[in-house]
């Protein structure tokens, strides 16, 4: 007698349990469940995508960050910095003491140094 009771019992538990796993999958399958997950996925793309994007970009600035350092692009863009620190402390061998480019010089008429970034390509 324990025997029939005990496989009865295995019997329904089984039973159930095999119930509320089709009836769980029977509701993730339906239309509205399918485009909730969709959209849900939709979003999590979008954010990874934004997240990548930003990642690029901070990227893109570091590195930019580093060539205009080593190219030396991020100095004054009129005159490089030795030349002018050069006519700053009026060492310049080009104009000497001239009081015309002694005080805050800001532009050199006439300069050897080429600022044409592509003369040699």
């Amino acid at each position: 007698m324990f025997r029939r009771t005990f496989w009865f019992t295995a019997g329904a538990a089984a039973g159930v349990w095999a119930t509320t796993k089709v009836n769980r999958k029977i509701k993730q399958l339906t239309p509205e469940s399918l485009a909730a997950r969709a959209a849900d996925k939709a979003i999590e793309a979008g954010h990874r995508v934004k997240d990548f994007a930003l990642d690029v970009r901070a990227g893109m600035v570091k590195r930019e960050a580093e060539l205009g350092e080593a190219l030396g692009l991020n100095a004054d863009p009129e005159l490089p910095p030795r030349r002018l620190a050069a006519l700053e402390s009026g060492d310049d061998p080009q104009h000497g003491k001239n009081p015309k480019y002694s005080k805050n010089p800001t532009y050199v008429e006439r300069s050897t140094y080429s600022y044409n970034r592509n003369e040699d390509h």
